[in-house]
């Protein structure tokens, strides 16, 4: 389990969309948020001229998937300056230390590691693969994990989960906990996870879309990347699914296992037929009695 935080964000415009600060207590760093068409307000602040590393976030108009670039500056407006020509970002997170202790080592150090968290966590293209990194103490090495550990922490409270690990299935999942998603001869597992639906490695999935793609070609996109990824591989009339992979929510993973839209509440349900929809639906009268009788 995460180390506890409390988190105070201050909205700097008054709009949670606009520029904002974000800070844990008892810790020294903060971050520095904004969108890109409010570039201006955030580099003139005063941190934006510190030490610090940085995130310029967007999407991939090609592939649809979020494209983030992490780097590191001396001073971190300066830097910034030198990316006004890649078109791809829409938002900027910059990282600093309030009491001004960061040096070039410890950024290009927080760099290194950042930039491999990425690549596993796997979330994300990133435009920058490469970092030159930096060899610390141990001492100060251990200092900068613990800052790496809040920055994971406020940039998913800030919006931003490309560095959170895809929870993998346990090798024996409790058979109670898992929930199956069927169509013509096709069978899908999985379950629940933190951040969404989990489909386990071996689940099957249509070959033919529906015609409702067209209309609502979202379940089309996701099955093209995950095959281009290797997530989705076909064997005969069907997909299968080389590695256990998390959703978004149910609703994605049964879109992308029938192949068309679906809403997922209804069409997982677990070893007894029953619904993730009803299941939900009876875990909340369980708990709160009180409900069901006023709704009822």
């Amino acid at each position: 389990m995460k180390e506890t935080a409390t988190v105070k964000i201050f909205l700097a415009q008054g709009d949670p969309a606009s520029v904002r600060t974000a800070e844990i207590s008892n810790w020294t760093g903060k971050a520095i948020a904004g969108p890109r068409s409010q570039l201006e307000l955030v580099l003139k602040r005063e941190e934006a001229g510190k030490p610090g590393i940085y995130f310029l976030t967007g999407v991939n108009p090609e592939t649809g998937r979020q494209r983030v670039y992490i780097g590191e500056a001396e001073a971190v407006r300066s830097r910034i300056k030198s990316h006004l020509d890649r078109d791809f970002w829409k938002t900027i997170i910059i990282f600093i230390s309030k009491d001004e202790n960061l040096t070039k080592a410890h950024i290009k150090y927080l760099e290194g590691k950042l930039i491999a968290m990425a690549k596993e966590a796997d979330r994300c293209e990133l435009e920058n693969t490469n970092a030159s990194g930096s060899h610390l103490p141990e001492s100060e090495a251990a200092d900068m994990d613990v800052f790496l550990a809040k920055v994971e922490q406020l940039l998913s409270v800030l919006g931003q989960d490309f560095l959170k690990l895809h929870i993998q299935a346990t090798a024996e999942p409790v058979t109670s906990d898992l929930m199956h998603c069927t169509i013509k001869n096709v069978r899908a597992t999985g379950k629940l996870s933190d951040n969404g639906f989990i489909v386990t490695r071996g689940s099957e999935a249509v070959l033919t879309e529906r015609p409702s793609v067209k209309k609502y070609p979202y379940p089309s996109m996701m099955r093209s990347q995950l095959i281009a990824d290797g997530v989705l591989i076909r064997k005969q009339d069907k997909f299968l699914f080389a590695k256990d992979y998390e959703f978004s929510s149910p609703s994605a993973a049964a879109s992308v296992v029938q192949g068309g839209q679906a809403n997922g509440l209804r069409q997982w349900k677990n070893g007894a037929g029953v619904s993730l929809k009803e299941l939900e639906q009876k875990e909340l009268e369980q708990h709160y009695p009180e409900e069901k009788k006023f709704n009822g």
